[in-house]
């Protein structure tokens, strides 16, 4: 059984930063796809914002470009995504996952929350 567990997530202010953490068991990890998606307030679908290939090729949603980074330490089964520049539009659950095809493979795990205000 493949299980996500999200940390890092805090109130923080516009422009300010936060690193998400996201550890990863049951899975082979060092083969697998990593996402971060995020589930705004009222919104019922998640949205895919940073993938990561297994040997480390990234991709990123429009809205993050440029302001996020996801990365990957395979001896510890971890992403992480760092978060710079936050705007009050970030605000979400950010969740992680294994993606195959930009399609989340497992059951979510609880998630972080990420509230950004003044």
């Amino acid at each position: 059984q493949v299980e996500f567990v999200e940390s890092g997530g805090d109130l923080v202010q516009p422009g300010g930063s936060l690193r998400l953490s996201c550890v990863v068991s049951g899975s082979s990890f060092v083969r697998d796809a990593m996402g971060w998606y995020r589930q705004p307030p009222g919104k019922t679908e998640r949205e895919l914002v940073a993938h990561i290939s297994s040997y480390g090729s990234t991709n990123y949603d429009q809205s993050v470009q440029g302001r996020f980074t996801i990365s990957r330490d395979n001896a510890k089964n971890t992403a992480y995504l760092q978060m710079n520049s936050l705007k009050p539009e970030d605000t979400a659950v950010y969740y992680c996952n294994v993606v195959s095809l930009a399609i989340a493979l497992y059951s979510w795990g609880q998630g972080t929350q990420v509230t950004v205000s003044s």
